[in-house]
């Protein structure tokens, strides 16, 4: 549990109104700044890293074992997991008798890793795997009987969806007529009565006692790697003619799996993540390395790189173009070949970020008619003919960014609609968009706490609606009371040092669940602002001491954020936001990436 100061606590830097309307409040009560205090005096460590820690709920005991988390402490034994030990069996069936298995993913980042992990390990044991990622226009999300159809005729035996079939009930029964096992490696949430399946592993689904609900979807595939690779093992199929496979070496995967799916990163998702950037740093695995070149990524891999950089141009196949090119780019070993999949994928990535645009500017005003002089309702639901189905959920995060609600945003094509949702901390998406499928307003659909996907008839978007403001109205009014800045240090441009932030990492890798750091810079001068980019704001700041750094607001320069630092050149301003150390030529610089801005008041 984070430490979190009561809505009453003092305002840090005195802001109670930023540029964002939001306060900004210490992450540490009294017991967390003493429980800082605590780790400096026993462990030696740095007082902002000390901090860092405590407001992430790290005990004094516990905080040497969360800077150096390890697989083997934390990963479970995979037989946990409901149904594990009958999916194992199962894929050692296949393995023992050579069969063809056929691997269904979803197009997004976690089915293409999923499926690459799959198919990998398979490849190692001599067997044949034929990989199917979903068109999400023509085919839509999960399995569907005629895909299915066609891998029983290529000579599939058994058929292993990943990312995805935890609801799927007609396919799977087509799939059994067609004599196909089914196993189901999913993490979404699960329905009480199950599709048809030989195993389903799913740690979310309602009778599963396993605790590994926080894993992506690639990282149940891993624990059934660990599982799989053990009883052959005991079976005695790995020899010297046949060694067994490097699983630790396959965890570049579950990282950017993990990162792009905006899981919690704690526990064992932070120790796959560790690990998963260390690996991926040796760039061993071309289709990657090829894609962090094409993505300009420089430096050393971190979460950042992996959720904004390398996750969209992978996703970008799947949103507008070949959905199985994120999953063939990440098993190919010829750099060639890779570096021609990885300009695909850029060059689809920078068409996404067009239409994109086109689609949140239609959105954005949608939303401000539907919301009309008031603050607007709990959940901000939009449609419109001509979207692309591929960007709905970027279109959706835009929302939900810019009004600070749940948002859903729906591609209308004749009386249906296909669309995606993106939440705010503490209301729980995925849950409601099952209930409104069990209630009859939805054709299909599901998700997580923070993201979900749905099918809708047109003629009932206002009783969906409806459904929403009952059932989330109050979760978001206290999300929307509570959504105050947390920070959890104040330094000065003169002490962001790239020797700070590399102190600061050990406590990452940062994301969901193990927030990135933010700082504050108490009364700097903006030095200057320009506009650059796609309307990203470039700062220089400058303290009283005339140290100065480079910063950035992305996407700020429509908005109230970028207005005031754009209109306050010249002027001192509390500037809050998280660090990086920039690389770019060559040349070791911190960075500050802009979250929010204040004037300073009397007395700070």
């Amino acid at each position: 549990m984070l430490n979190a100061l009561p809505a009453s606590a003092p305002a840090f830097l005195k802001v109670e109104r930023s540029v964002l309307g939001r306060a900004w409040r210490d992450r540490l009560d009294p017991k967390g700044r003493a429980l800082a205090e605590s780790i400096v005096q026993q462990h030696g460590l740095p007082d902002a890293l000390a901090r860092v820690l405590a407001g992430r709920g790290v005990s004094c005991e516990a905080c040497i074992d969360f800077l150096e988390p390890t697989l083997r402490t934390l990963m479970p034994d995979p037989s946990t997991m409901s149904d594990m030990d009958f999916a194992v069996a199962r894929l050692v069936h296949a393995v023992q008798r050579g069969e063809i298995v056929a691997i269904f993913g979803d197009y997004d980042v976690d089915g293409a890793c999923s499926s690459a992990l799959l198919s990998e390990f398979l490849t190692a044991c001599g067997v044949e795997s034929i990989i199917h990622i979903p068109d999400r226009i023509y085919e839509g999300y999960g399995p569907n009987s005629e895909a299915i159809r066609a891998l029983a005729e290529r000579g599939a035996k058994l058929l292993v969806t990943v990312d995805c079939g935890v609801t799927s009930h007609e396919p799977f029964e087509d799939a059994h007529k067609l004599g196909l096992d089914v196993i189901v490696l999913d993490h979404h949430q699960a329905p009480e009565h199950l599709p048809r399946a030989l195993a389903i592993v799913d740690p979310n689904r309602q009778d599963d006692l396993s605790g590994l609900g926080n894993l992506c979807a690639a990282g149940v595939v891993f624990m059934t790697l660990v599982a799989l690779n053990r009883a052959l093992r005991a079976g005695g199929f790995w020899n010297a003619d046949r060694p067994a496979p490097d699983l630790l070496a396959m965890l570049d995967l579950v990282a950017l799996a993990t990162v792009a799916d905006v899981v919690p990163l704690q526990g064992l998702n932070r120790a796959f993540v560790l690990r998963g950037l260390e690996i991926m740093r040796q760039r061993g695995r071309p289709g990657l390395r090829a894609l962090f070149d094409a993505a300009g990524a420089n430096g050393p891999p971190r979460s950042y790189t992996l959720g904004y950089l390398i996750g969209p141009r992978i996703n970008a196949g799947g949103r507008i173009g070949d959905a199985a090119l994120g999953a063939k780019l990440l098993l190919l070993r010829d750099d060639i070949a890779a570096q021609e999949i990885a300009a695909q994928l850029n060059q689809l990535n920078k068409d996404r970020q067009i239409i994109e645009a086109g689609a949140v500017a239609e959105a954005e005003a949608e939303a401000l008619a539907e919301m009309g002089l008031g603050d607007g309702g709990a959940v901000i639901v939009t449609a419109a003919e001509g979207w692309h189905p591929g960007v709905v959920g970027l279109v959706a995060a835009r929302l939900k960014e810019r009004f600070g609600r749940p948002a859903f945003a729906v591609s209308l094509s004749g009386q249906t609609g296909v669309g995606s949702g993106r939440s705010i901390p503490g209301v729980d998406l995925g849950r409601t968009v099952r209930a409104a499928v069990e209630a009859g307003l939805l054709v299909k659909g599901g998700g997580h706490a923070m993201a979900a996907g749905l099918t809708i008839s047109l003629d009932q978007l206002g009783g969906f609606r409806a459904f929403l403001e009952e059932k989330l109205g109050a979760a978001v009014e206290i999300a929307r009371r509570e959504r105050a800045l947390s920070i959890d240090c104040a330094i000065t441009a003169g002490g962001a040092k790239a020797e700070l932030v590399n102190e600061i990492e050990r406590a990452g890798p940062f994301g969901s669940g193990n927030p990135e750091p933010v700082f504050a810079l108490a009364g700097h001068k903006i030095a200057d602002a320009s506009v650059v980019g796609a309307g990203h704001v470039r700062l220089r700041l400058e303290s009283g001491d005339r140290s100065r750094i480079e910063a950035i607001a992305f996407r700020a320069a429509d908005g109230p954020l970028g207005q005031a630092l754009l209109g306050g050149r010249g002027e001192r301003m509390h500037i809050a936001g998280t660090l990086a150390v920039d690389n770019y030529g060559g040349r070791e610089r911190v960075q500050m990436r802009v979250l929010d801005a204040a004037p300073p008041s009397p007395g700070t």
